[in-house]
């Protein structure tokens, strides 16, 4: 059953917090100044949605908030253990911090989540970068106010690994990314063991929170103006099976859109073992349930499809997504994709090709296998030279660069409604947004559109993104 934190261990963090704004308090009264706090996070949306709570915490606890680290009294970096190269960017800021740490010796450095969750990272943490002051897994996410206090107060080494299953803890405060959108995650965990991956290890098992309490979360965002939700979950359809509650993923999706005020949801991750009719069904009977799914096939040789654990085969996969794209015609499909698991010879290769071409994704997100220790894959022997895997990855990115593109094609001089996310990333002189499907639409217009919903018609499709403008009648909007 689902292990949850009880109010009066919720309430003695917030003793904590309370402490710490007393000490920032007593700073800003002495120097006039505040204290200054910087995050950075690493991987998935659940680890973004993590950094929400810990900046939550954060300005309960008093502080301001910087992207400079020669500013920030507390710095927090959110890890990820899904890939090598996460670890080493890590490390590499790590070794910067030292360099700054020796010059500014008050400052607090905090190392967190999936990548500290192993036990044979956290030692080399220890021994190696020894100015990290606070270390904590992602089952004591919920007692950072104790963990930093514990440090603020003097204790030299601060760590929490705790090896469990992990908690549910409500009622943490939440410091959202963006006004219009908000993460909710419904459940933590996984249980499907996939023989490369390590979240089962990091995070802990399948454990989801009550319906009751994601609903009443989902309310307030309402009440608050956010308009478009995205519910997270590391396979959103095992939703429920630890709960008392006789509900399933697809039940709660109908609740979710019935909720005033939301006007788009959007889900990740699913794992195709589970995916099904009565889900599919729900997608196209739910008027806010976006018509966008993605869907992880990751190798399309059924041999390598076995050594992953993922148990369903590629048959059983396009069958499915043949079903999807049947009852909503409309639907945008991405995936993920590894190039270069152990086994994967170039005969299984071509399997993952003829995926790509059958099911014609909107966009994929492709890697190159990294080995993760502690996990079954990490004993194997390659099947292919480092050369062979990365002309390999090569020609997956040209496949589906050309599928996307022509894809985006058909968009052009159709009318979309767009969420506006604000001035594009790739092009400062253009604003951004989002379609229903999560394609990127840029086009001229003033920052005033920010957080609207507005019609643009498309004038150009790209690879990765689409070029509009202002549909008539929207330029005053």
């Amino acid at each position: 059953m689902t292990q949850t934190v009880g109010k009066d261990e919720i309430e003695k963090q917030r003793s904590f917090v309370y402490k710490i704004k007393q000490l920032n308090s007593n700073y800003s009264a002495r120097t006039g100044a505040k204290h200054l706090a910087l995050t950075e996070t690493y991987g998935c949306q659940q680890n973004e949605n993590d950094t929400e709570r810990i900046r939550g915490i954060l300005s309960e606890c008093g502080y301001g908030f910087t992207d400079d680290p020669y500013k920030a009294d507390v710095i927090v970096y959110n890890t990820c253990a899904v890939r090598e190269n996460a670890e080493q960017k890590v490390f590499g800021r790590l070794g910067i911090l030292k360099h700054i740490k020796e010059s500014r010796p008050n400052m607090t450095i905090c190392l967190c989540g999936c990548m500290v969750q192993q036990e044979h990272i956290t030692e080399k943490i220890k021994s190696k970068y020894r100015h990290v002051d606070v270390v904590f897994g992602t089952h004591a996410l919920w007692r950072f106010p104790e963990l930093l206090y514990q440090s603020l107060s003097g204790k030299k080494e601060v760590v929490d690994i705790e090896d469990c299953d992990g908690y549910i803890a409500e009622g943490m405060p939440v410091m959202r990314s963006s006004a219009d959108k908000a993460w909710v995650s419904i459940m933590y965990g996984c249980n499907n063991f996939c023989s490369y991956c390590i979240v089962p290890y990091v995070r802990g098992r399948e454990r989801s929170r009550k319906s009751e309490n994601i609903l009443n979360e989902i309310k307030d965002l309402a009440a608050h103006g956010v308009t478009e939700i995205t519910l997270l979950g590391q396979n959103v359809n095992s939703y429920g099976r630890d709960l008392d509650e006789n509900i399933d993923f697809s039940d709660l999706l109908k609740m979710v859109n019935d909720i005033d005020g939301i006007k788009r949801i959007h889900f990740v991750t699913s794992h195709p073992k589970d995916f099904g009719d009565k889900l599919i069904e729900t997608m196209a009977s739910c008027d806010k349930v976006c018509h966008q799914l993605h869907l992880p096939f990751q190798a399309g040789s059924d041999r390598v499809l076995a050594d992953m654990n993922r148990r369903y085969t590629k048959a059983e996969y396009l069958d499915k997504t043949a079903r999807l794209k049947k009852r909503i015609p409309d639907i945008a499909l991405s995936t993920d994709v590894i190039v270069g698991f152990p086994t994967e010879t170039n005969e299984d290769f071509k399997e993952t090709l003829d995926v790509l071409r059958k099911v014609e994704f909107d966009n994929i997100f492709s890697f190159i296998y990294s080995r993760r220790e502690g996990t079954p894959a990490a004993k194997l022997d390659f099947a292919l030279s480092e050369d062979e895997i990365h002309q390999n990855f090569n020609e997956l990115l040209e496949v589906q660069n050309e599928i996307s593109l022509k894809k985006n094609k058909a968009y052009e001089g159709k009318t979309v409604e767009i969420l506006v996310d604000g001035p594009s990333k790739t092009d400062k002189n253009m604003m951004s947004g989002r379609m229903e499907n999560t394609k990127i639409v840029n086009f001229p217009g003033s920052e005033e559109l920010t957080g609207k919903y507005i019609k643009v018609k498309i004038t150009e499709a790209h690879t990765w993104s689409l070029n509009g403008e202002l549909a008539h009648g929207e330029e005053n909007v």
